[in-house]
């Protein structure tokens, strides 16, 4: 005979179970996250419905994403998709989750052209999971998107989560380090590359570590700023008029980074700092 185990009993033993690995209530965040998601549950509705049998299939699910979870796995991993800028992005190992300190960087680009008179082109490098490229694609409308990165696998799923928001994005195969030159002129380009340092290491979470991919974190210790370089070089190559040029940085080289840009001939370098005042993005153009 099937236990009998209701919504109640499930958080109790959900809560009980994660309590050695994270305090008791990111586990009843995570809980919440996936009853919205698997039940249909929003916190309010779970306050309703204590009392609710849960099917095996139900039962199943949550316990599989505590074994899951029990493996420093991200949440947004085991759900399937996170919230972003107001959109929903499906992710995966494959590309890194989308952070809040990014939503900011693309309400400063939001603010700053949503009243751009067209056309204007604009260039994600390192899109991920595209959700700085969508984002921008769905608050300026008239904006020609177009979205670049190294992992054909990245790629894949940006492409998936474009047609999920109902967006048209031109994704762009290519390694930015081997370009010499970008494809065509563009108004803005945006990045949020690579740049935590090997050194860095030790202050990064486990489940970010054993989880996210590598190639969208880190650089080298010797050589932190090899994106923003190369970056900033083709910007200025195949520059257009007014053109502006906006980085997600490390909060430890905000004064190295701001100094490399300007060397390459950008005399308006604004730096800002995000909701946790850490020096996180930068904005550039040559006036």
């Amino acid at each position: 005979m099937q236990l009998r185990i209701n919504i109640k009993d499930l958080r109790s033993s959900f809560v009980s179970s994660l309590s050695k690995f994270y305090d008791q209530q990111e586990v009843l965040s995570f809980f919440y996250l996936l009853s919205e998601k698997k039940l249909g549950l929003r916190r309010v509705d779970v306050a309703l419905n204590l009392d609710r049998i849960l099917s095996a299939d139900d039962v199943l699910y949550f316990e599989t994403a505590e074994e899951r979870l029990k493996t420093q796995e991200p949440i947004q991993y085991i759900v399937g998709d996170t919230d972003f800028y107001g959109l929903s992005f499906v992710v995966n190992e494959h590309v890194l989750i989308p952070r809040p300190e990014t939503e900011e960087l693309v309400d400063w680009i939001v603010k700053d052209h949503k009243n751009s008179k067209p056309p204007i082109r604009i260039l994600d490098i390192g899109t991920g999971s595209g959700c700085i490229a969508i984002s921008l694609a769905k608050n300026i409308p008239e904006a020609e998107v177009y979205a670049m990165d190294i992992s054909e696998k990245a790629i894949k799923l940006a492409k998936q989560n474009a047609n999920n928001n109902q967006v048209n994005i031109t994704f762009i195969y290519a390694d930015v380090l081997n370009l010499n030159n970008l494809p065509q002129d563009f108004d803005i380009i945006v990045s949020n590359p690579p740049y935590v340092r090997e050194l860095e290491k030790k202050e990064m979470k486990p489940n970010v570590l054993q989880n996210e991919p590598p190639l969208a974190l880190f650089v080298s210790d010797t050589d932190p700023l090899i994106f923003y370089k190369k970056i900033t070089e083709l910007a200025k190559k195949q520059w257009v008029a007014k053109g502006v040029l906006y980085f997600e940085i490390n909060q430890y080289l905000s004064v190295e980074t701001s100094s490399m840009i300007k060397s390459f001939g950008f005399n308006d370098v604004e730096t800002r700092k995000d909701i946790y005042h850490n020096e996180r993005m930068i904005r550039a153009q040559i006036t």
